[in-house]
């Protein structure tokens, strides 16, 4: 079986699609990633083929972008999602994603919720498709209830009859790595939902070196690979570490590859801080995280068992997680705004001190190991691409 993976260029939206490449992978079956041309270096250090599709064109993204700040969030969000996920990324990687489709011939396709012109260029072939959802349920409801014109969009371009591609999208099977304890804990969850979990890996893993009181419990902050590359938000490390200054704990800060460590000295006493660190290996020693509420910090922490407090940043799913997270009893979440890191900062103290968001956290540690693992997806999508 020929299986084309399809993602953009974020490594939160390829994460949850990497399990099931690699169990495809191992099963003896040939996969393919196509991605924008900008990602060619994570698909090459993941270890797949790329097939290369244009990135959006920075004359369309820029008056998007520059406009964001002066709306409200929720018009913000929506914004991103229909313009820059549903109409400029997409249209802008048609061309190249049915010129490999054609070319490369597919048994399937296997998408992430933001990833649509792979949905029309299988559409168009008239080959099977899967969805991966990038986070908890609500996103592929809001995902979908913003993109019905450039649905229509996309239609046009590829040839297809009106309506085929949202008809298409609210057909398909939909993969997920979230456990229905969790999923489930804010509004109407999906039952309808396929899920799956890679196993964790175990072990201690090492830490950067040693600093402060090794007697302290360590506190684990990421914001993931993203916001150190949007300078609205650069502040957020220093934030942090100034409000987790007087904490008595440990404080291990990554920062992505966007942002230098020393550009954030002097440190305080009990923090170190690295670009980046193995997050498993960091979970492994920690007692908390304060996190942005991406999905692949959010699911790691849960799935080590480590308590959190979430911090919205940026975008709705983010803030999503964090209610999830708070509705299980697995960890807090403060609103999104100025002051949002400082205020999370607070809230580590709280369950530093109170035993019972770690218990949750580890109830939801054993939902998401008890979930069948990848290898058990590829019946489920050989059978799609049998039709």
């Amino acid at each position: 079986m020929r299986v084309l993976v399809a993602t953009t260029a974020n490594d939160g939206h390829f994460g949850p699609l990497g399990p099931f490449a690699r169990a495809c992978r191992v099963a003896g079956h040939e996969v393919r990633v196509a991605a924008p041309a900008s990602y060619a270096a994570a698909l090459e250090r993941a270890g797949f083929p790329h097939e290369p599709f244009a990135d959006a064109p920075p004359e369309l993204i820029g008056p998007v972008m520059s406009g964001l700040p002066t709306m409200s969030f929720a018009a913000a969000d929506d914004t991103v999602i229909r313009e820059v996920f549903g109409r400029i990324d997409a249209q802008a990687g048609l061309p190249a994603v049915v010129g490999t489709v054609e070319r490369w011939r597919p048994d399937l396709v296997v998408r992430e919720s933001a990833e649509l012109a792979s949905l029309a260029a299988a559409e168009r072939a008239g080959v099977p498709h899967v969805h991966v959802c990038i986070g908890m349920h609500e996103i592929a409801a809001r995902f979908a209830a913003a993109m019905d014109q450039p649905l229509a969009e996309l239609d046009a371009l590829a040839g297809l009859p009106e309506g085929t591609c949202a008809t298409a999208l609210a057909a398909e099977t939909v993969l997920s790595s979230v456990p229905e304890m969790l999923d489930h804990a804010v509004g109407d969850g999906v039952p309808g939902f396929l899920r799956f979990s890679e196993p964790v890996a175990t072990g201690a893993g090492e830490l950067p070196g040693s600093w402060g009181d090794p007697a302290l419990p360590l506190v684990y902050v990421t914001f993931g690979s993203v916001t150190g590359s949007l300078p609205p938000f650069g502040g957020v490390f220093r934030e942090a570490l100034d409000a987790l200054a007087d904490v008595e704990a440990r404080v291990l800060l990554t920062t992505g590859r966007r942002v230098e460590p020393d550009d954030l000295r002097p440190w305080p006493a009990n923090a170190h801080v690295e670009q980046w660190w193995q997050q498993d290996a960091a979970l492994a020693h920690a007692a908390v995280m304060l996190g942005h509420g991406g999905f692949g910090t959010t699911m790691g922490a849960l799935a080590a068992g480590v308590p959190q407090v979430v911090a919205p940043i940026f975008t709705s799913d983010q803030v999503a997680n964090g209610i999830h997270v708070a509705a299980v009893g697995a960890g807090l979440a403060v609103p999104m705004g100025p002051g949002s890191v400082t205020r999370a900062a607070g809230e580590v103290r709280t369950l530093l001190v109170d035993p019972s968001y770690a218990v949750a956290a580890r109830t939801v540690r054993d939902a998401i190991a008890d979930l069948p693992p990848p290898s058990e997806a590829v019946p489920v999508l050989e059978a799609l691409a049998r039709g």
